[in-house]
């Protein structure tokens, strides 16, 4: 749960989008209200005692319908309404498009939601329970912590462009599997920027870990070699491989993170066990091109998305399940080690829509 509450409050870009795109949508329909109600109380309003027009007005008991209505049915008297019709359903798709769900899962999210309720009157509350809801129930599949196995050492290779995150995540995994019994061994594979190495060497310092370094411009593949040799000789439980980030759109350096995974597989022909394919929330629709992309190059096992906490757009996580159907092993929200936790939908669904849990 305290996962959950900073999920919450960090989130707040994208669900304070959603909420008050959904008000908006709402209380645009109810705004005419008001005029229809004028003219009916000004004829008769001051003529208490003419017998000859008193049957003539009906209007009084109006108020109270609305009110009895919403006590039965155990809602706000004073919640706006609206009937969920297709031009309340347009609106809706556009609002999540916008927080980069992307068409095609908004499309089938507003459908989802309509269906049974298609010319009822909906509150913003329900609405969102409704969201959440389908938020939920697409990602419930998806919702997967990293697998273990028995394999020693088990490899995991790590792959993002630039600036995905993927060195933080690697020390926050390393740390993790540390606390929790296992041997761990990081390999600073990303041999062209000084600054991953180092930053890989802190984390590995703080966890207990050994890092294992190249010097720099080596070739990367032949530093996983290495590592994963070292590792079987030390009989460590997991071997945490980093890469360097590469554009999704570079032939040359998609070509070089091949070549890491067919000398990997000299070693040992299973290798790499997962491939976890680290994500920035930041990037928004153009995460689903990067999934597209290094699946085909390094056949990604599993996602890690990052950055939650600095983007207004994170329903993209909601069309990369719904796309791909690949395991969401956790997602991050800040820079410390426990900003890095395993992906619960139900928990994920309430944040975006600005929900608390019951």
């Amino acid at each position: 749960m305290a996962f959950f509450s900073k999920l919450k409050d960090k989130l707040f870009k994208s669900s304070s989008k959603l909420e008050q795109g959904l008000d908006a949508i709402v209380e645009e329909a109810v705004e005419p209200a008001p005029q229809a109600e004028k003219p009916a109380p000004a004829p008769v309003a001051d003529i208490p005692d003419t017998p000859a027009t008193q049957p003539a007005q009906p209007a009084a008991p109006e108020p109270a319908s609305p009110g009895l209505v919403g006590r039965l049915l155990g809602r706000k008297p004073d919640e706006p309404r609206r009937v969920l019709d297709d031009d309340m359903l347009e609106q809706l798709e556009e609002l999540l498009i916008t927080s980069d769900m992307g068409v095609d899962t908004a499309l089938r999210v507003t459908a989802n939601m309509a269906e049974g309720r298609f010319g009822k009157k909906l509150s913003t509350s329900e609405i969102k329970d409704l969201l959440a809801a389908e938020i939920a129930r697409i990602m419930e599949n998806v919702a997967k912590p990293m697998p273990i196995y028995s394999k020693r050492p088990q490899v995991v290779l790590v792959v993002g462009v630039n600036g995905s995150g993927k060195t933080t995540t690697i020390g926050k995994l390393a740390s993790q599997f540390k606390a929790a019994g296992k041997s761990v061994v990081i390999a600073a594979g990303d041999t062209f920027r000084a600054a991953a190495v180092e930053q890989l060497q802190v984390w590995g310092t703080r966890a207990g870990v050994p890092v294992l370094t190249a010097p720099e411009g080596s070739d990367p593949a032949s530093l996983a070699f290495d590592a994963i040799t070292k590792a079987q000789e030390d009989g460590a439980d997991l071997l945490m491989i980093d890469t360097a980030g590469r554009l999704q759109n570079r032939a040359d350096l998609m070509e070089e993170l091949s070549k890491i995974v067919r000398v990997i597989r000299k070693v040992d022909p299973d290798a790499p066990h997962n491939t976890l394919l680290v994500l920035d929330a930041t990037t928004g629709q153009n995460a689903l091109n990067q999934v597209e992309v290094f699946q085909k190059i390094s056949d990604v096992s599993g996602l890690v998305m990052t950055k939650l906490d600095g983007t207004a757009r994170g329903g993209v996580l909601v069309a990369l399940a719904d796309k791909f159907g690949l395991p969401i092993h956790a997602i991050g929200v800040g820079e410390q080690i426990d900003d890095l936790a395993p992906f619960d939908p139900q928990e994920f669904a309430a944040a975006l829509t600005g929900q608390g849990l019951s």
